[in-house]
């Protein structure tokens, strides 16, 4: 398990002194996060020398890199590190950069949840739109000065799309329905501005909604299956939701990292969507993972109107025959098999619970 002794360790001067000779380097914000994760061990596999840059926590938000990572001391095998920064601390970016000295640099880092924008559109404006924008020009300046050249992911999203009708693909109208994803337009409109300004290699990557057993717990996919473990070895009776009638595209997350990795493989940059081509409402979902353990939805979900957003984006379905064609991807994960995995997942980590709160160690905290 990562300590935070040991992150700070990491932060000395010489962080980089110690990479594999020949390895590329890649810096990798929001790498603590669902798609961090994934591309960090997609990355390891490649060879490659990862730098995460994390926020300073009281809590120590690592559990989703704990099993990749080894102490910075042990450095024959330490090939990812961890440093301290903000995408709100400018000065924190531009020093990491010339410390790193990165060939790629995946910006994942984001204030992602849509109804969250809703009640916190100041910092979430401030943390993915102007935080992309003091990446790219930390990246654009820190290659001016250095004579070096770096490859840039920007990591977009299908709300973008918002209300447009689907099948939605590069060349679709963007019309966002939330603060996160006007501000995800915005970066995404930094990063073509800096490619064509001053020929950054620097590539959108349009990420139709992408689930794993790493999920956040309160998106949506995520807080079914938890609950449905939990209501299965009879921690829980109700689950809580919104609009089930919504429609998205869903895709499995360790799929769609190969996809950013591949964009920064071409000759040129550009930008590309990325997703199964199937829409599938939440209704659906509840659908498949209740059935999948023998249960009826119905008799476990309320809707209730506080989980109902301001605007709400009705369907979501990409269009990723570019991707397909330019990048030879496609999904190796389907729908229902993506369902499993997270419920699977999920009831394991209530049978634990279970065991805990029958011997008295942890309360139950069950919902109604």
């Amino acid at each position: 398990m990562a300590s935070q002794d040991n992150v700070s360790r990491s932060e000395a001067p010489n962080a980089s002194d110690s990479r594999i000779a020949l390895a590329k380097v890649a810096l990798v914000t929001g790498i603590t996060g669902q798609d961090g994760s994934y591309l960090t061990e997609f990355l390891l596999q490649k060879g490659y020398e990862v730098h995460g840059l994390i926020r300073r926590s009281s809590n120590y938000n690592t559990q989703r890199i704990n099993h990749i990572y080894v102490d910075p001391h042990n450095a024959n095998k330490a090939r990812m590190k961890l440093h301290y920064a903000d995408l709100s601390d400018a000065s924190s970016l531009r020093r990491w950069l010339d410390v790193i000295k990165p060939d790629e640099v995946y910006n994942l880092a984001a204030q992602s949840h849509v109804a969250v924008s809703f009640e916190i559109p100041d910092y979430t404006a401030d943390v993915v739109a102007t935080g992309a924008l003091r990446l790219l020009e930390a990246v654009r300046s820190h290659m001016a000065d250095n004579g070096r050249n770096i490859k840039y992911y920007q990591a977009g999203s299908s709300e973008m799309f918002g209300s447009t009708p689907p099948p939605q693909s590069e060349t679709t109208p963007f019309h966002p329905r939330s603060p996160y994803a006007a501000s995800k337009c915005a970066a995404h409109w930094y990063t073509v501005n800096y490619r064509e300004a001053y020929g950054l290699y620097a590539c959108n990557g349009i990420l139709f909604n992408h689930e794993s057993p790493r999920r956040g717990e309160n998106f949506v996919t995520r807080k079914i299956t938890r609950a449905l473990g939990r209501i299965k070895v009879g921690l829980q009776t109700k689950l809580f939701l919104g609009n089930i009638q919504a429609s998205r595209d869903w895709g499995f997350a360790g799929d769609y990292v190969e996809a950013m990795w591949l964009m920064l493989q071409q000759e040129k940059p550009d930008d590309y969507v990325v997703a199964t081509e199937e829409s599938h409402t939440v209704e659906q979902f509840l659908e498949v993972s209740f059935g999948y353990l023998g249960l009826s939805w119905k008799d476990h979900v309320e809707i209730d109107k506080r989980y109902f957003r301001p605007t709400e984006v009705d369907n979501l379905k990409g269009d990723a025959s570019k991707a397909k064609e330019a990048l030879k991807w496609k999904p190796k994960v389907g729908f229902e098999q993506l369902v499993k995995m997270m419920v699977d997942e999920d009831l394991e980590m209530a049978k634990r619970e279970k065991v805990l709160v029958d011997a008295g160690y942890i309360d139950a905290q069950q919902q109604p």
